[in-house]
């Protein structure tokens, strides 16, 4: 038996726009801490990191929908749209905040902290890569681009390898809570490349039943 956790239908359009404002509220929380000098000495730097742990957190979440509609049969599928978007915008803060806060606009300085700390390239490059899935996350990309929509958000799995670099690379000495983010990462990827495989012998699986159905029919 495969628990459910759907909601009715007449609620769903709804809960999707109540995604994406739960999903925003740490941010303007962290800014409001921010505002009010509550963030300690470096509030920059630390506004700065909460955005691009919460970005990490909302691209796991995306990456984990198809895996728990095809072990566990729940479907949020409704979601990912939202879940991917929600990972942008943070991602997007993340960056603003580095450049305009940290960096104060000097694109020379810029160029020498990449430089510096070459891990900054790929959240750079998972970045620019996000904003061409946010770009096509409507439904008439769906249809203009049509299997080429399929093949251009898989970049979501490289986005990720691009994310777990990054993050891996930021500090020095990794936290357990990079650890785990990281290994959650690489375990989505993972079964990313093992999905084709386990879908392809499911399938061979349940033949047998189907032809064996057929003949008692």
């Amino acid at each position: 038996m495969v628990l459910s956790f759907a909601l009715p239908k007449r609620w769903q359009p709804a809960s999707v726009w109540a995604l994406y404002f739960v999903g925003l509220l740490p941010a303007a929380w962290e800014f409001y801490l921010g505002a009010t000098d509550q963030l300690g000495a470096d509030a920059v730097k630390t506004f700065e990191l909460f955005l691009g742990l919460w970005a990490i957190r909302f691209l796991l979440l995306t990456l984990a929908v198809t895996p728990l509609r095809d072990l566990f049969g729940w479907n949020y599928l409704r979601y990912r749209r939202a879940l991917g978007l929600l990972c942008f915008y943070y991602a997007l803060m993340h960056l603003t905040v580095y450049m305009v806060l940290d960096q104060a606009l000097d694109v020379q300085a810029v160029i020498d902290d990449v430089l510096k700390r070459p891990f900054i390239m790929f959240g750079m490059a998972g970045l620019v890569m996000l904003l061409a899935l946010a770009v096509t996350s409507n439904n008439f990309s769906i249809k203009r681009l049509g299997k080429k929509w399929i093949w251009l958000h898989r970049l979501v799995y490289i986005i990720a390898a691009c994310g777990a670099l990054h993050f891996a690379l930021s500090t020095k000495v990794l936290s357990v809570e990079q650890f785990i983010y990281i290994g959650l990462l690489i375990a989505m990827i993972l079964y990313r490349s093992y999905r084709p495989i386990m879908m392809e012998r499911r399938r061979a699986a349940r033949k047998p039943v189907a032809a064996s159905s057929s003949r008692a029919a």
